[in-house]
Formats: C-alpha cells, sequence, structure tokens
C-alpha cells in the first residue's frame, strides 16, 4: 500500500508519491507556510539560482574543477530537491500537470528519437 506521508523522528516527510501528488503537497506548503507564491519571474530566478548550485557541485564533485572547502558540506541531493521544488512551484503556478507534460515529452521524445541515439556513433563503447 502507498502511503503519501510517513513519519520518523518526529517529522513528516513524502515518499512515494506521484508528481501530481508532490505538486499538491507543494501547493499546501505553499499556502501554509510559504505564505503565497513568489511571482512566475521571481520563480523563474530562483530556479536559475538553484540550477545553477547543481551545476557547481556537478563540474567540481565529477568535474574538472578543484572542489572548495566550503563547497564539500553541500548535498547534491538536496540542491536537486531544491530544483524540483521550484520547477513544481512554477508549474503550479500556470497550471500545468507536470506528471502528464512528462508522459507527453517521453512520447515525444520516443517518437522523435528511437533509433536516432542507436545510429550515434558518438555514443557506441
Amino acid at each position: 500500500m502507498r502511503k503519501a506521508l510517513a513519519q520518523r523522528e518526529g517529522f513528516f516527510y513524502v515518499c512515494n508519491m506521484t508528481i501530481q501528488q508532490a505538486q499538491q503537497k507543494i501547493d499546501e506548503w505553499i499556502k501554509t507556510h510559504g505564505v503565497r507564491y513568489f511571482n512566475e519571474l521571481t520563480n523563474m530566478a530562483i530556479l536559475t539560482e538553484e540550477v545553477g548550485e547543481v551545476a557547481r557541485i556537478m563540474s567540481r564533485r565529477y568535474g574538472e574543477q578543484s572542489e572548495k572547502e566550503s563547497d564539500k558540506n553541500k548535498k547534491l541531493d538536496e540542491e536537486l530537491a531544491d530544483v524540483m521544488f521550484v520547477l513544481m512551484c512554477i508549474a503550479n503556478q500556470t497550471g500545468i500537470d507536470l506528471e502528464k507534460a512528462l508522459e507527453e515529452n517521453l512520447k515525444k521524445k520516443t517518437a522523435r528519437d528511437s533509433e536516432r541515439h542507436k545510429n550515434n556513433d558518438k555514443l557506441k563503447p
């Protein structure tokens, strides 16, 4: 059986939820704790900031840049979750069902690219 919430150490956390459920949970959080959504352009700027934080971790931890001491405690999972949070805020504000949009996007990519990557010499081992 799927649980939308579980309790650990006195805190509730999200587990095994659909994208639609996550969007609803974020909407509830915004209305309860965030007062209101930032406007769409502000959220776009915040999303860009959060993606930049992911890029910083990736380039220093997995890329060729050296990792600064101050970056070593940064957690990629937390930064990716921040990106998802703001992305879902933007989707909620603009009336987009991300679950449906992702399903449609995968159909489009499958129809368009089903053989393209298999035939790409750059991707062959």
